[in-house]
């Protein structure tokens, strides 16, 4: 063998977003030759920070969900100085707004929804039954579910058109990215299965911090940033620059428009797109970690960020983070500080646009039947991971990654010079 061929890695992994962070990390770990290659000048992919003006603004807002069996595994949560939300959301409701949460974790919010002035005796009675039954099973439960929309899952379930409307769906819109409750019931289970067995958080350092952690374990030379890939070709890949890359095998890991132009004979879902604005004020509308809904759809969440964590801002102000579908059109801006001076009882008119950021591609569109993994072979030798290829979160994201390490080593023997 060659000098030059000894030298070639086993894998290119092309994206190092989480999935193809989690799948360099498997495969270095059983001991392959791993190259990842990434076009932009970091690592996360979607899930990035900024840092402007003494100001962390993620693209997009995200929140970090403790309870995933990948994060569990994988992530050092101490070092991450994760901060929480409030274990529950305030929605503004045409009946006005209430507090939902969780009444083991904030016995507080339970009196406001006994008086069954927004929520009724019998939706709360069907919503807990809904929450102690997947709490409770197993997450291989959700798989073996039929599935369908999550809009019927819930009717199924007993909860009224009412409820739906003021609570469930101002809150899911912003979780699946879409308002008409049409993502698959499965992933509905398992997400609100995750709410409840765990906390949604903030890292202290932005949510960039998450992927940053992963790639801190990757050993030295694997990575390599600012190198984007134009073709995979039969012998490898290669880079914009002319360069080739080879390697017998090679794992797309990139957002799916970028996976179907190395790999155009795969399919992939259509995506959803999201706009965060973000805001600054000397003195916060709202002295607590929670996130508020809106059931006129107006916008689809909004916080004060630097209640959750302080470092999100300058010390002295205030960051307010506000999502809505789409992306920014024209007049947008205005009418969300309208509606956000309403929201918060405030005048919203001195209010500084610190950044508008549109996520386009943010999450797959899970229409069912929706399978929760799917296998990350393509043909011999190339494979797909991604959250479009599992669930559009940070778990499905680490997971089809960590599927892609196994079917590769399956395919290809136990160590890196296998069968080559």
């Amino acid at each position: 063998m060659c000098e030059e061929h000894r030298r070639a890695p086993d894998v290119v992994v092309v994206g190092a977003g989480l999935s193809g962070l989690v799948c360099a990390l498997d495969l270095c770990r059983a001991g392959w030759r791993v190259i990842l290659l990434e076009a932009s000048e970091g690592v996360g992919g979607r899930m990035r920070t900024d840092r402007r003006d003494g100001f962390l603004l993620d693209r997009g807002f995200q929140v970090f969900n403790t309870s995933y069996p990948q994060v569990k595994r994988r992530m050092d949560l101490r070092s991450l100085r994760l901060r929480p939300f409030t274990a529950g959301v305030v929605a503004h409701t045409s009946k006005g707004p209430v507090r939902l949460a969780d009444p083991t974790r904030e016995p507080s919010a339970a009196g406001a929804l006994l008086t069954g002035r927004v929520v009724s005796p019998r939706d709360l009675a069907a919503l807990a039954a809904l929450t102690v039954r997947d709490a409770v099973l197993p997450a291989s439960a959700a798989r073996r579910r039929e599935d369908g929309s999550t809009s019927a899952a819930l009717a199924r379930a007993g909860v009224s058109d009412a409820a739906v409307a003021d609570i469930l769906r101002p809150f899911l819109s912003g979780v699946f990215l879409e308002d008409r409750l049409e993502t698959s019931a499965r992933f509905f289970h398992l997400v609100w299965r995750s709410m409840v067995r765990g906390s949604l958080c903030l890292p202290a350092q932005g949510i960039g911090a998450v992927p940053a952690q992963l790639a801190d374990g990757l050993p030295g030379g694997v990575l390599r940033l600012g190198t984007p890939v134009a073709e995979v070709t039969d012998t490898g890949v290669l880079l914009e620059d002319g360069s080739e890359v080879p390697a017998r095998t090679v794992v797309v890991a990139t957002d799916p428009a970028t996976a179907t132009r190395l790999l155009p004979d795969l399919t992939v879902p259509d995506t959803r797109t999201v706009t965060t604005y973000y805001h600054a004020i000397g003195r916060t509308p709202m002295a607590e970690p929670t996130l508020m809904v809106d059931s006129t759809g107006a916008i689809l969440n909004t916080c004060v960020l630097s209640e959750v964590a302080p470092t999100y801002a300058p010390r002295g102000t205030a960051l307010i983070s506000t999502s809505v579908l789409g992306t920014d059109l024209p007049g947008r801006a205005q009418a969300v500080l309208c509606r956000l001076a309403e929201l918060y009882g405030t005048d919203t008119s001195g209010w500084q646009q610190v950044a508008a950021c549109t996520v386009e591609g943010a999450l797959p569109a899970m229409l069912p039947p929706w399978p929760l993994s799917r296998t990350t072979r393509l043909r011999p030798g190339r494979y797909v991971c991604g959250d479009h290829r599992a669930t559009g979160s940070v778990q499905g994201a680490m997971a089809s990654g960590a599927r892609a390490a196994r079917e590769v080593v399956a395919d290809r023997g136990q160590g890196g010079d296998a069968g080559v």
